[in-house]
């Protein structure tokens, strides 16, 4: 139904447009990345026309861009806080993780992988402000990671450098499970981080 038709119909609240235009553009670039993606589609996509996207982005495709990123982020921080929540172990919680991230990528049809990866490569050595949304990502991930390992008893050094090897690891499993449309290398690398978290918890209290 076009905006015009709801207008005359019922008036829809201004939020549900903007959150479905939001949507739109953020699972677009989540699967086509940022030059793959154009503002008809987005349009088209959300059910909106083409001045109620601009109305409500005027920055056009870039502040659209950088709105799937925030989203991106916010929602990876949910599902991090989700497993740390159920899983007080983080060797078993990252492994609760991959098999998440893993599901989630097959209910998909191999088509959601990372967010940001996909917003952002490509587009962040044009455009500063992607650049630097993408690395505000990576850096909320990595402290969400670190926060944790440091509860569970490593030193600082330890954490931060594990929490380092987590989100690469994390990401390129990701990457090489939608490429390949299979769950196992996320499963995979689920299980060898929780033995190497494991692993360097039990050199850390052996030092102790």
């Amino acid at each position: 139904m076009s905006d015009e038709k709801r207008s005359a119909e019922a008036p829809e609240p201004v939020i549900a447009t903007r959150e479905r235009i939001a949507r739109a553009a953020s699972r677009l670039m989540q699967r086509q990345g940022y030059d793959g993606t154009g503002i008809k589609q987005v349009s088209a996509e959300a059910g909106a026309t083409l001045g109620s996207v601009y109305h409500f982005f005027p920055g056009g495709k870039l502040e659209l861009a950088l709105e799937a990123l925030d989203r991106g982020n916010r929602e990876f921080v949910d599902e991090l806080r989700a497993v740390f929540d159920e899983e007080e172990d983080p060797a078993a919680a990252i492994a609760l993780l991959t098999r998440r991230l893993a599901e989630g990528l097959r209910a998909s049809d191999w088509m959601d992988g990372c967010p940001i990866t996909t917003t952002a490569l490509g587009a962040s050595g044009r455009f500063p402000q992607i650049q630097a949304a993408a690395a505000e990502a990576f850096t909320r991930w990595h402290a969400q990671v670190f926060d944790r390992l440091k509860e569970s008893g490593l030193a600082e050094d330890d954490a931060r450098a594990l929490a380092h090897t987590v989100i690469s690891t994390l990401e390129g499993a990701e990457l090489t499970a939608q490429v390949t449309r299979s769950k196992e290398p996320l499963e995979a690398a689920g299980r060898h981080l929780a033995r190497l978290i494991d692993g360097v918890r039990g050199v850390a209290a052996g030092q102790g």
